[in-house]
């Protein structure tokens, strides 16, 4: 391993760590006994998710309460306008306009955290504790929302700063290892927990086992699904000169099962947990009734994710995978799929195929990111071990030793480069 590989590593930590720092520092005028009991009593609905995607920041109230959930909120929203108004996706291909696009997506992160935050710092006064102890402890109420705001923007902003940083000076992937860090955060507690509820009585042996056995099939079947492809063979004429022959070589294109990765389960977890962060602690009839509606122990909640995350992959594979692009640089490379004409033929080919292959990859994905409630519903295993963090950990881990091997093998062929010069 290389020094420029082994520096974009200890950056990376190193950024990491600073976000793990983050989630120990409190926002001032709150009561933490209160607001960690009210987590502790909802562990197991959107909010002990939520606690989870934050890496126990919310449990602590702390300034990155919020996590980055409100930044993915504003990629979805950019996402959509991008697909919906050409002028905005041709800002987004543009390597000139993609600058001024981010800074949209910056601006919308700072209102969508805004909103939230100060929805939560109203929500708070309704919050006591045990003996009545208020969750909050300033007298002055319109001080402690704007304390909040303040607070709670100043940390998600710099939670989106070392995001970006750990893309551009690190191994990449940021936002996704920011997530990934925080419900690795977790796990150590979740298993010193359900080792707890054994010892205790509370959970039987063979319920523990089994759950055991069932993460690890999970795992098994997100990295088989993961790793999966479909090899379109493609064949292009190239004049080799060797014994006066033309050569016909054969290559092929891969499609993924799982074109959109991790995006729709994050996405669809974002816009679910978006209302359930502003109503949870509202105490209105009409409030309580629409938060209610969206309880993630009922089945209209989990329809919902099953539904957002089908759509989302959908709709994202059809950002990531371009057949039209591919079928014209086919074209022009004199490259062409077997029994398929080129160009317009191509592209269609290769649409139907990927179609094909979203639609098991997105039912895939709506089975793993409904499985937490189906432990927690059934078995009682706490969220870390859902589906959705699951595969957000495999898929990640997988996707950064990719970066790190193609990293690796950059520098062999530069050094063998610079030995044959």
């Amino acid at each position: 391993m290389n020094r420029a590989l082994t520096n974009k590593i200890l950056i990376t930590l190193a950024f990491l760590f600073a976000y793990r720092v983050l989630a120990y520092i409190p926002v001032p005028g709150v009561n933490a006994d209160v607001i960690a009991d009210f987590f502790n009593h909802n562990q197991n609905n959107a909010l002990g998710l939520f606690n989870v995607f934050s890496g126990g920041a919310a449990q602590r109230f702390s300034i990155i309460s919020l996590g980055i959930m409100p930044y993915i909120t504003a990629s979805i929203i950019m996402e959509l306008f991008a697909a919906t108004f050409p002028s905005i996706g041709k800002m987004k291909k543009e390597r000139d306009s993609m600058q001024k696009y981010m800074q949209i997506i910056r601006y919308a992160t700072i209102l969508i955290t805004l909103a939230q935050s100060i929805g939560v710092a109203i929500g708070l006064q309704s919050l006591h504790g045990k003996g009545g102890s208020s969750a909050i402890m300033m007298e002055n109420l319109n001080m402690f929302i704007a304390l909040c705001a303040i607070s709670m923007l100043a940390g998600t902003m710099l939670l989106m700063w070392l995001g970006e940083q750990i893309t551009q000076r690190g191994i990449g992937n940021g936002i996704s290892l920011i997530i990934f860090a925080g419900i690795v955060s977790g796990i150590p507690r979740a298993i010193s927990g359900t080792i707890g509820q054994v010892n205790s009585g509370e959970m039987n042996f063979l319920t523990a086992f089994a759950i055991f056995v069932l993460i690890l099939i999970t795992i098994g079947a997100i990295i088989y699904v993961e790793l999966g492809e479909r090899r379109i063979p493609i064949s292009y004429s190239r004049k080799v000169v060797m014994q006066n022959q033309n050569k016909r070589i054969m290559n092929y294109i891969p499609i993924k099962i799982n074109l959109s990765g991790v995006i729709p389960p994050i996405f669809a977890s974002a816009i679910l947990m978006f209302p359930t962060t502003i109503l949870q602690t509202s105490t209105n009839p009409y409030i309580q009734a629409v938060n209610d509606f969206l309880n993630p122990n009922g089945y209209i909640f989990h329809i919902l994710t099953f539904i957002f995350v089908i759509f989302f992959a959908y709709f994202y594979a059809s950002i990531a995978f371009n057949a039209k692009d591919i079928a014209d640089n086919l074209k022009k490379q004199g490259g062409f799929i077997p029994g398929i004409r080129p160009g317009e033929g191509t592209s269609n080919y290769l649409n139907e195929i990927a179609s094909r292959l979203t639609l098991s990859g997105s039912i895939y994905l709506g089975i793993i990111a409904t499985l937490p409630w189906v432990l927690v519903k059934f078995m009682g295993v706490p969220f870390q071990f859902g589906g959705t963090s699951v595969l957000i950990v495999v898929q990640v881990a997988l996707d950064t030793m990719r970066k790190i091997e193609a990293q690796i093998y950059m520098n062999k062929y530069q050094t063998l480069s610079a030995v044959g010069l």
